[in-house]
């Protein structure tokens, strides 16, 4: 739309419709027929807009084609001013809604920031939970293992001294065996009953020193005379868990120990004993589980020195992982035992255990053939045993 500023022509004032009406309105008027046009003709008179010649009007006497041309100059005058208005509100309009279109651009583009930041934020809380409950978890370990270790101390200290009293006790008695066989008459009858005797106090020692055994293995899982982290003997530690899991499954598995010399290593003793228990009752229940004869079943547990790490390599013959299984081995809670059997934390416990040592675990395991578990130590802080 034109301006006053420009130089509009009689077609961008008036369409041909609105021409053709305004030359009837006019003739109905005037005394003949009017005409108005661009192109001058014989008698026509100039039509004027904003001093600029617009157009001829022709017809009619020359008084009535004057008014009529002064009457279509006022006119446009008008249609001029209306068109600038509309030009003016067209303008704003327009002006207007680009700036509703660069506010609503702007809006979404905060709404995509906000987003996204939001979703950083979600990203973060959930980091923040992981770690808490990873906390959590090790809390709970530790507040057990600390649970193991004041019983283990309480068994030590209430067990210890009655088994030094009844072992002194029975070795004393053996003495008088030997007195007594010199001073009670010779008889079968005798001879025998003294053998007995002899066979139940060696029995009876036997018994003191396994029970002696079994506290100095608690003593040594639990760690109770050392503090949190400490030059560790990981085959000592290896030995003793060994102990334990014979004694928790009645002393039924068969397992192999290849132990190298290796130096003592820094660390967390208990930890590290709770690590190796965990392996060797995964284990002892894979042999369990599968369906060879329990006296087929084998665990081998090795040491070795590679370079400047130890490697434990705790391995049995029994059922294996599924591969369905084996990427949740390490989640916390997760476990194909039945219910109320086990926790599903003993994988999760041990990588937490090794990688607070620097180290890893590696699990190699193929259905029906076994599992092959290894435990990699750094040996920082190391000395010679």
């Amino acid at each position: 739309m034109r301006t006053f500023e420009d130089d509009p022509s009689l077609e961008d004032l008036l369409s041909p419709e609105q021409r053709e009406r305004l030359e009837r309105l006019l003739s109905d008027l005037c005394t003949e027929p009017v005409r108005l046009t661009e192109q001058k003709s014989e008698g026509s008179v100039p039509v004027e807009f904003n001093l600029e010649t617009i157009g001829w009007l022709s017809g009619g006497s020359r008084d009535e084609r004057r008014a009529a041309a002064n009457l279509i100059g006022f006119i446009m005058m008008f249609v001029a001013k209306y068109r600038l208005a509309a030009n003016l509100h067209h303008d704003t309009t327009e002006a207007s809604y680009a700036e509703l279109q660069r506010q609503n651009e702007a809006l979404k583009a905060s709404e995509a920031r906000y987003r996204e930041l939001s979703e950083q934020l979600q990203d973060k809380v959930d980091e923040q939970v992981r770690v808490i409950q990873k906390n959590q978890q090790e809390l709970f370990e530790s507040a057990r293992l600390r649970s193991v270790g004041q019983l283990a101390a309480g068994v030590a200290h209430e067990i210890n001294n009655p088994i030094g009293f009844i072992s002194s006790n029975l070795r004393v008695a053996r003495d008088y065996l030997e007195d007594l066989r010199e001073m009670v008459p010779a008889s079968p009858n005798n001879q025998e009953l003294l053998d007995d005797f002899r066979d139940l106090l060696t029995e009876s020692m036997d018994g003191t020193s396994r029970v002696a055994g079994i506290v100095s293995d608690l003593k040594t899982f639990s760690s109770i005379d050392q503090a949190d982290y400490s030059l560790c003997r990981i085959n000592e530690l290896l030995k003793s868990a060994v102990h334990l899991v014979q004694t928790e499954y009645n002393h039924s598995l068969q397992i192999s120990e290849r132990l190298a010399q290796l130096p003592a290593v820094t660390g967390h003793p208990s930890r590290l004993s709770q690590t190796f228990f965990n392996v060797l009752d995964n284990a002892a229940q894979a042999l369990r589980d599968t369906d060879q004869e329990p006296a087929q079943g084998r665990i081998l547990v090795q040491s070795r020195l590679e370079g400047d790490t130890i490697q434990v390599v705790i391995q049995d013959n029994g059922c294996g992982i599924s591969e369905a299984d084996r990427g949740r081995v390490f989640d916390a809670f997760f476990t194909t035992r039945p219910v109320g059997s086990g926790t599903g934390l003993g994988l999760t416990v041990a990588r937490d255990t090794l990688r607070a040592h620097k180290g890893n675990v590696q699990i190699d395991s193929r259905p029906g053939t076994g599992t092959r578990v290894t435990l990699t130590i750094p040996m920082q802080g190391a000395q010679e045993s």
